[in-house]
């Protein structure tokens, strides 16, 4: 396949990977979401997981039907990749897109939730063993050899079940073998320090005397310090000088002694110039044998090292996720045909004591059983359309990303911040947050970004944040009458929150409204809110709390007759009714 046949990849880039990686490796990067390949070859990171989201999930990441629910998509990632346990786990997750096989969801699931119970059953320090396993096998980059020492910590720490089962069929004895070896033989065929006690001697040997015959008029000097009186008396004292200098027995430099030298000088360079050819000639035959028994050592465990490495880069990731998935409370969704529902949801982007919120759209379970509890909110099944109202701040947009991290999750076969959650099958999420912008061209770019999705005969689910930002209130309620009902006809699924209930035509019997109350104000003069949506209900801003926040917080005696005056105009007993109830919570 070209390079340039890949998303993303053009001329330029296709040049730059040919030049730094050659096409074949180049490839192989792309086919393996290799993210650190590619960016050690030059292309920005960002850039390389673009790509490699298209290259490997094109289909998936058409599911994100608009820029705010990729937004999404990308905080879940970049927010799952910080519990990875190796740098290519995190790479690996930066680049998982939704599945469009369910099965596969289901199997990803599966895995994820096992490791999940693993890493929480273990105890703190057979988590540190692991973690420090891997801060090891990312040190040494991920190599065959650091596989093979990392799958051998996991399972010497005891790991089993589904997330290590691929550990269970290699040898371990076979392992510890090929671990000794891993490494040591270099591509051009020379063997590493440490492989073999002899090769290092002999290699230490021959640097000894390559190091006196590069100072041969040294070595001259010295032994003629000695006192000699002849040539046969040189060579005495230049066989004695050289076994000490070098370790090497004095019948082996005897043997390399020159027999046909005119003088000392000739004598001394001819035996030295000797003596390194035949130990060059020693340390090349011994790391030839040394190499051939290493090659031999790793191809007789080439299958275990093999199941090895791939098991340690699938372990990191699910592990990674598991990670994820106990730190936030994640649990398994029930992926179905239709409809979404969650009960006990949460949104991750918070953090802290947060109410967790219970809704639903579409055909579901949870109206018979949302959370176990009698009186647990049950969201009524059956509604193509929901459109939810209520207080400013009452966290009415945040409960539409909860819906959307949600879906995403699912659809990417992980668990979801929900206690429980029904998950219909989607081809398109289109996620739209509230932009104020009040202008023809913003309108006519949401447009274009929301309907196409919602006419086509895909299986489409609409999260619409105040439609009415971008266009007047009047003309917002007649488009977001439009948009309700063409979602009843393409059979989709939508959530419009707005703020314009009361404007709203008679809505088509697949739809309902619901409502998010603001209840009052705190002691220290917060607004307090049921975050939870009464189904069936208008929501009400209640701005009398507001106004009450801001007559209770002026402090300038001119600033506080205007808030007033607006209190006059809202109701002022509903605001000094709203002042005493804080006053009195105060007390």
């Amino acid at each position: 396949m070209r390079l340039e046949d890949y998303w993303g990849v053009g001329p330029k880039t296709s040049e730059r990977l040919a030049e730094t990686l050659g096409v074949e490796r180049a490839v192989e990067a792309i086919e393996e979401s290799d993210i650190r390949a590619l960016s050690e070859a030059g292309i920005p990171r960002g850039r390389a997981v673009r790509i490699l989201r298209r290259a490997n999930g094109a289909a998936g990441m058409e599911a994100l039907g608009t820029r705010d629910a990729r937004d999404v998509y990308d905080d879940l990632l970049t927010l799952a990749s910080q519990y990875a346990v190796t740098e290519h786990a995190a790479d690996r997750i930066r680049v998982t897109t939704p599945l469009e096989d369910e099965d596969a969801r289901e199997d990803r699931l599966d895995r994820v939730l096992a490791a999940r119970d693993a890493w929480a059953s273990l105890d703190d320090d057979a988590r540190e063993a692991v973690l420090d396993a891997f801060a090891e096998y990312d040190e040494a980059g991920g190599t065959d050899r650091a596989a093979v020492e990392t799958a051998l910590t996991l399972r010497e720490a005891g790991l089993r079940g589904r997330t290590f089962d691929t550990l269970d069929g290699v040898d371990d004895d076979a392992l510890r073998d090929a671990a000794g070896a891993l490494g040591y033989v270099n591509e051009d065929g020379t063997v590493a320090e440490g492989a073999d006690e002899e090769l290092d001697r002999l290699r230490e040997t021959l640097a000894s005397v390559e190091s006196l015959e590069s100072g041969a008029l040294d070595v001259l000097e010295s032994v003629r310090a000695r006192g000699v009186q002849s040539l046969d008396e040189f060579r005495s004292a230049f066989v004695e000088y050289v076994a000490q200098e070098t370790e090497l027995r004095r019948g082996r430099i005897e043997s390399a002694a020159a027999e046909d030298a005119y003088d000392e000088a000739d004598f001394a360079s001819a035996s030295l110039r000797t003596l390194v050819e035949e130990l060059e000639a020693d340390v090349a035959e011994r790391e030839a044998d040394v190499a051939a028994d290493l090659r031999e050592d790793v191809e007789s465990a080439r299958e275990d090292v093999d199941a090895a490495v791939e098991a340690v880069s699938d372990i990191a990731f699910e592990l990674s996720l598991g990670r994820f998935a106990v730190e936030h409370d994640l649990h398994r969704p029930k992926l179905v045909e239709d409809g979404l529902a969650v009960a006990g949801a949460r949104n991750l982007a918070l953090s802290g004591d947060v109410q967790s919120v219970t809704y639903g759209v579409g055909t579901h379970g949870l109206a018979d059983d949302a959370g176990g509890a009698d009186d647990a909110p049950r969201p009524p099944s059956g509604d193509r359309v929901t459109v939810l109202t209520g207080a400013n701040s009452g966290g009415k947009t945040t409960l539409l990303e909860t819906l959307c991290q949600v879906t995403l999750l699912a659809m990417m076969g992980m668990p979801v911040p929900a206690e429980r959650a029904e998950v219909g099958s989607f081809d398109s999420v289109v996620f739209h947050r509230r932009h104020a912008s009040f202008n023809a061209g913003v309108l006519e770019s949401t447009l274009k970004s929301i309907v196409p999705p919602l006419s086509s005969e895909d299986r489409t689910l609409m999260l619409v944040d105040e439609f009415e930002a971008i266009t007047e209130p009047g003309r917002a309620a007649d488009l977001l009458n439009g948009l309700v009902d063409l979602t009843v006809e393409q059979d989709a699924l939508g959530v419009y929150v707005t703020h314009l209930a009361d404007d709203l035509d008679p809505l088509p019997p697949e739809a309902r409204i619901d409502g998010i109350f603001a209840e009052g104000l705190t002691e220290d003069l917060a607004l307090r809110v049921d975050y939870q949506p009464r189904f069936g209900t208008v929501g009400k801003s209640t701005p009398e709390f507001i106004v009450s926040r801001l007559v209770a917080n002026s402090r300038d005696r001119a600033e506080r007759r205007g808030f007033e005056a607006l209190a006059a105009a809202v109701g002022e007993e509903a605001v000094q009714r709203t002042l005493s109830d804080a006053e009195w919570t105060e007390s």
